[in-house]
């Protein structure tokens, strides 16, 4: 019997399977890849606690890296060659909406989780699979590094999208709300921003690590009162650029207290639950701040964060927490979503 390809389902509810399907043939101009390694983002977490309802079956994944192992007659030789490791991403969007033409494909009008890609045996974005059929335009060229940090790429490709859309200046003071996976990245991109950057969150292992990484202040917001140490800190001006990287409405209401005149608060995370919050529209007219969401990524976001990578600008080692092989899926399930590490990677 041929070897067969394998696909981690989600069938409901903290269940799932391996299920086995025909390794895709490659025609036309798609390309093959052998998936190395899927990282196990906060997304799917929410998939399998049953947080973000999907319809089952449904194959999650959307941090992945592989090899290219085949490829259609019509693909570029001069760009793909058979061996190239590569990270694969911007799967999602329809390309064909006003923001997916005008260069905004985070925002596509159709953005569509639970596509049924061709090759797969059920509908999702499939990142959790050994072998998957990609067109060229969502593939990104990588090295250097190994799969688990590779499959890094896609997180780091949100975060660049959201310091690029939080426009930090050389000499700016950043304020970063929560020091998970996605606030550490935040940190290590302002810093190379030219930002002086300080860290809140009451986990105060990881704003030691926050510290490593190049913040120059740590606040636990359980123990002293934010504002008025960014105030002590930037001698009341306060912070230029706000992310709050976490997903509770309440924190958002008080990261608007931080903002200097003319600054920018970014809203990184999906908010769950999501209650409205209570901004002074007379502060938002008088200071001249901006208010700003970011979602996802798109190409160039994808290039720069490959790149960052593979020229080491930053290290994705610290967020690798622990590797498990697909057989283990249930152990690394259950411990990616205990919610005290930053990633857990399956291997392929």
């Amino acid at each position: 019997m041929s070897e067969m390809a394998k696909s981690l389902v989600f069938t409901g509810e903290r269940q799932l399977e391996i299920r086995e399907y025909p390794i895709p043939e490659v025609s036309g101009d798609k390309i093959l890849i052998k998936v190395d390694a899927s990282a196990i983002c906060t997304w799917e977490q929410r998939v399998y606690t049953g947080v973000k309802k999907v319809e089952f079956p449904f194959i999650g994944g959307h941090e992945m890296s592989g090899r290219i192992i085949a490829m259609g007659k019509d693909v570029d030789r001069r760009q793909w060659a058979v061996g190239d490791m590569v990270v694969a991403g911007v799967t999602l969007p329809c390309r064909n909406c006003y923001r997916c033409k005008s260069g905004n494909e985070q925002n596509c009008e159709h953005f569509n989780h639970s596509r049924h890609l061709e090759g797969l045996p059920e509908k999702g974005m499939g990142g959790l699979s050994s072998h998957l059929l990609v067109d060229p335009a969502n593939l990104f060229h990588i090295g250097n590094v190994t799969p688990e940090e590779a499959a890094i790429t896609e997180p780091l490709s949100c975060v660049l999208h959201s310091v690029e859309t939080g426009q930090i200046e050389f000499g700016d003071t950043v304020v970063v709300i929560g020091c998970g996976i996605m606030g550490l990245l935040h940190v290590m991109l302002s810093v190379r921003r030219g930002a002086s950057v300080i860290v809140s969150d009451t986990n105060e292992e990881r704003t030691a690590l926050a510290l490593k990484l190049g913040a120059s202040h740590a606040v636990n917001p359980a123990k002293e009162n934010l504002e008025e140490r960014v105030k002590e800190i930037t001698g009341g001006l306060k912070a230029q650029v706000v992310f709050d990287t976490t997903p509770i409405s309440k924190v958002a209401e008080d990261a608007v207290k931080v903002v200097s005149n003319n600054g920018r608060l970014v809203l990184y995370s999906s908010f769950y639950p999501d209650t409205p919050i209570t901004i002074s529209p007379d502060w938002l007219h008088k200071s001249g701040a901006k208010l700003l969401g970011t979602a996802n990524s798109n190409t160039v976001d994808f290039v720069k964060a490959a790149r960052m990578i593979s020229e080491k600008i930053v290290d994705m080692k610290p967020f690798i927490s622990e590797v498990y092989e697909l057989e283990d899926y249930q152990k690394a399930f259950e411990s990616a979503v205990k919610g005290d590490k930053f990633r857990v990677v399956i291997r392929f």
